[in-house]
């Protein structure tokens, strides 16, 4: 079949003047295009590598409204991030599900003071609250997770926040901007600010698959590039200050017998402050995350050897069988952005609140924030752009904007991700053929990954679009062939394009192995 990469790029390379040029295809840049196309703005996004593929994809899993900021005092940020908690559940309920986190109590004191936090949270959440927290006892708290230590244990708090998949929830937006109009592109990084007379009118990007180099224009260009917010900012201005201070988070999978219940485990406060969460998540067990300040940007972070021990350290103080390395089926680090703050003793201090700076050229940038609050940032970046490039849009409508692929009726398992969608994907050949026994993807699932979400690399497929590098990093590295196989006969690619994706592939994977 044609590649549909061809249709998009020269939508995307049109002799026009586009409103709004996002450079950005995570959270924050998905998210401001959609909120753009949606209020009649013409936009283009594009994405250097591919949607989701650096810190969106590498999170806890969580649409949260943020205990943790909570007990820092940050009653704002929380109520803002429990109010969107509440519309991205409503906005994308194939997505975003109830799940329930106990707090464990084995000091007679926390009980009573973790109940009345919690209380609090839920009051915040107002109308859109998921469930009310409440206090367990022993029996109940053990009922609730098998796994956890027993000894000591005198109950337990069980809130509920609600849990996604993120860089499905990326492919999401990114369908939902291209059925309000959109056009986005990936593996199309952005080289240079064009300048008119000082002001930035548009971005010169190469299509990373054949080098080839083009121009477009637009009347305001967005930075929404998240832990390179910095570097696109240095296109426009090469002294502009640093705006960001890089923490990394970094987490294990293991296998669902750690975690064999329906609840998440929460652990409010680590031996060094930070908070640590074990969650189910696709028939596994994710635990993390770290915090650690980082002086380097990497678009693969390497998870640091003290990381993986506090981790395992932690979750041995509270579950009972504990994992050890030799359980881990992949590990993961991301870049959160940071907003700077030159008077911060650590990154765990710093705000998760989001930013938008606009230079003297007109350059607007977007950084800061989490997933949870995405939607909002896009609607607070694009008044502010909106405003300075003089374009005249209409109210917001994604506080109430189904996405993509939007039902209430979806299935409970791994299709559930796609929506309505799903019953398209099982009609193609390949339905029944499974990728790898120990996971439930399927032949098919390829086909509409490069079809219709723009997967151009077997990376793009197992680590984005299905999430088989995240789940189980040597199933993933046995599934690369199949995988390039089918890739290669929908694009068109030769038997060394194939070998080339492997060999790519899987020495990549290897970091995802311990």
């Amino acid at each position: 079949m044609n590649d549909p990469r061809s249709e998009i790029l020269a939508a995307a390379t049109a002799d026009r003047v586009w409103d709004v040029v996002v450079i950005g295809g995570g959270a924050s840049g998905l998210a401001t295009a959609l909120e753009a196309a949606t209020r009649g703005a013409s936009t283009l996004l594009l994405e250097a590598h591919d949607y989701a593929k650096g810190t969106s994809s590498r999170s806890t899993k969580l649409v949260h409204g943020g205990v943790r900021y909570l007990a820092q005092g940050n009653v704002r940020l929380v109520m803002e991030s429990l109010h969107e908690r509440g519309v991205l559940k409503r906005n994308a309920p194939h997505l975003v599900r109830d799940l329930g986190f106990l707090v464990a109590a084995y000091q007679a004191w926390r009980l009573p003071f973790y109940a009345t936090g919690l209380k609090l949270y839920d009051l915040l959440a107002g109308t859109l609250n998921l469930r009310s927290s409440r206090i367990l006892d022993r029996k109940a708290a053990l009922a609730h997770m098998s796994t956890l230590k027993p000894d000591g244990l005198l109950g337990g708090v069980l809130y509920f926040d609600a849990q996604f998949d993120d860089s499905r929830l990326a492919i999401t937006l990114m369908r939902s901007f291209e059925d309000a109009g959109g056009v986005a592109l990936n593996a199309a990084p952005v080289t240079q600010l064009i300048k008119t007379d000082g002001r930035v009118t548009g971005v010169q990007f190469s299509d990373a698959e054949t080098g080839q180099t083009y121009a477009v224009r637009a009347r305001v260009v967005i930075n929404a590039t998240g832990i390179f917010a910095d570097t696109v900012r240095h296109l426009d201005d090469a002294n502009a200050a640093p705006l960001l201070s890089p923490s990394q988070g970094v987490h294990i999978v293991v296998g669902r017998e750690f975690l064999p219940g329906d609840a998440a485990l929460m652990v409010p406060r680590t031996e060094d402050g930070r908070v640590l969460f074990a969650v189910p998540w696709h028939g596994r067990t994710l635990i993390g995350t770290t915090d650690t300040a980082m002086s380097d940007i990497a678009l693969e972070p390497r998870p640091l050897h003290q990381e993986i021990d506090f981790i395992l350290r932690t979750a041995a103080a509270y579950l009972r069988p504990a994992p050890t390395r030799s359980d881990v089926l992949s590990v993961f680090a991301g870049l959160r952005p940071l907003v700077r703050d030159p008077n911060a003793k650590d990154s765990k201090t710093l705000a998760r609140d989001h930013v938008i700076v606009v230079s003297d050229s007109g350059l607007v940038t977007l950084t800061g924030g989490k997933w949870t609050t995405c939607r909002r940032m896009g609607q607070d970046v694009v008044d502010r752009a909106a405003k300075g490039a003089g374009l005249t849009l209409m109210p917001s409508r994604t506080e109430h904007l189904h996405m993509h692929g939007w039902t209430t009726t979806a299935d409970d398992d791994h299709w559930r991700a796609y929506g309505a969608d799903a019953s398209r994907i099982r009609a193609l050949p390949g339905a029944a053929a499974l990728l790898h026994p120990g996971l439930p993807y399927v032949e098919a699932e390829v086909y509409w990954a490069v079809r219709h979400e723009q997967a151009r690399t077997v990376e793009d497929v197992l680590a984005r679009r299905l999430r088989m590098l995240f789940l189980d990093a040597n199933a993933a590295i046995n599934a690369a062939p199949r995988v390039a196989e089918l890739m290669a006969v929908e694009l068109g690619r030769d038997p060394a394009w194939q070998a080339g994706q492997v060999q790519a592939f899987t020495e990549l994977a290897q970091f995802y192995q311990l």
